[in-house]
């Protein structure tokens, strides 16, 4: 039966007011001339009980009130163990229910935590990426286990000066963290004469935050090699497929035109001679044409920059491939190397007429900028969906039949080399835009 606090509280001050009268009636059927009297008496009577009552009642509560106190603390301090119970079915009781209810859930929380801890620190101890967490004073606090064996032969790290391990470790990775920043790495292990086949490339990543109040260094560091070996043997692969499917479609029709020829000599019949020599002739600069695209790419020179002024180079251009130019070019001399540069621009312009673009929607322009120039090669053709556009200047991908995918990629190459880079974009009203940005200050060997 639910009985609650004012209830009980209200019954038990009515039965000590009862108490006091029936006290007081009984006194003045004995002294009915002295109300004070009995007052008194009364009051000496029900006072100590009250007072005794009440206290008792009001001890209960506060030996409560302290166990829910200490229940609190051991919540902030993460214990939850405890639990209260109460004998009184009133508020205090729904109280408790919901203290210990709340005890149930931190309790659970707090096993799902240590269950998803220990599930995460079995994954980064397991990982093959080499983790490592350093302070500010460059003390380390945390390897896993591909850190230990790959910095100190599986034994543990916490504790340890970051610079006393990385004196024992491969000069690459000393230099790949003095130079900052994430970047890859060659490491040939501790002999540093050992050949090409033993070396080893890594990955650094880096990542600085703050973890209880002071500056942390997270590096991770990935071995690469066998990844880098399994790409490095499919683009072998697709680069013998591209070079045999043309090397196959010019070679089938050259000897199909020398026994024509052989035959037509044979019989005496000379006057096609010259038409089949035309076309050997043609197929054979193509395919010289194919196989010295792919050794420009694979040898291509270091940029030899010298100051050139655009108007000058862009004439030169113009004199070679159709286009037209927006724009007053900068007045400024920029250093380049004007074969590579012009060998870029080239393909660009070459793959704009290709696209099925009008010939005079194929338009140049060079603007400067702070410390660079942008070049933009436009077309009105009908643009590249997202997929070409994310994989267009990977060597050898192509959406020509008869393409190698080598022209893009040159350009990158080239923009690259003398410190820029390359984008491509999708123009508005159709088309596509292709844009090198080249700096003004650099120098090259």
């Amino acid at each position: 039966m639910r009985l609650s606090l004012l209830t009980r509280w209200t019954a038990m001050i009515a039965t000590l007011l009862t108490l006091g009268m029936l006290i007081a009636l009984a006194l003045l059927y004995y002294l009915p001339d002295q109300p004070l009297l009995v007052l008194a008496i009364c009051l000496l009577c029900v006072l100590p009980i009250g007072i005794i009552t009440i206290r008792a009642q009001l001890e209960t509560m506060l030996s409560l009130f302290r166990a829910l106190s200490g229940t609190v603390t051991s919540y902030r301090d993460g214990d939850f163990s405890f639990s209260l119970h109460w004998p009184q079915n009133d508020e205090l009781s729904d109280l408790v229910a919901a203290h210990n209810a709340l005890g149930d859930v931190l309790r659970q929380q707090r096993l799902d935590l240590v269950q998803r801890e220990l599930l995460l620190d079995t994954m980064v101890q397991n990982t093959p990426v080499a983790m490592l967490l350093h302070n500010d004073s460059g003390t380390i606090v945390y390897a896993n286990i591909a850190a230990r064996q790959l910095l100190y032969q599986g034994h543990k790290l916490e504790g340890h000066k970051l610079d006393t391990i990385l004196a024992q470790a491969t000069p690459a990775l000393r230099e790949a963290l003095d130079r900052g920043g994430d970047g890859l790495f060659t490491s040939s292990g501790a002999d540093p004469a050992a050949d090409a086949e033993n070396e080893e490339v890594f990955h650094l990543a880096r990542r600085r935050f703050h973890l209880n109040g002071r500056q942390h260094e997270l590096l991770l560091l990935r071995q690469l090699t066998m990844e880098l070996r399994r790409q490095e043997v499919q683009t072998w692969k697709k680069v013998i497929r591209v070079i045999s499917h043309e090397l196959n479609n010019s070679l089938a029709p050259l000897t199909s035109l020398a026994h024509s020829g052989a035959e037509l000599v044979r019989r005496g019949q000379t006057g096609r001679l010259p038409q089949i020599l035309a076309t050997i002739e043609e197929r054979t600069r193509h395919l010289e044409n194919f196989i010295l695209g792919y050794a420009r790419f694979a040898k291509l020179p270091a940029p030899r920059a010298t100051p050139h002024h655009w108007e000058e180079f862009l004439a030169q251009l113009g004199e070679l491939a159709e286009f037209q130019l927006l724009g007053t070019p900068p007045a400024e001399p920029a250093s380049f190397d004007t074969a590579q540069l012009q060998q870029a621009l080239l393909n660009l312009i070459k793959n704009a007429h290709e696209s099925g673009s009008p010939a005079d929607a194929v338009t140049l322009e060079v603007r400067p900028l702070p410390g660079a120039v942008r070049i933009d090669v436009h077309d009105r053709g009908p643009g590249m969906s997202e997929t070409v556009l994310a994989n267009a200047l990977v060597p050898f991908y192509s959406t020509k039949r008869s393409g190698t995918g080598l022209g893009l990629a040159l350009a990158r190459e080239i923009a690259e080399a003398h410190g820029g880079r390359i984008l491509l974009a999708n123009r508005a009203g159709g088309g596509l835009s292709v844009t090198l940005f080249l700096p003004v200050s650099s120098t090259y060997n």
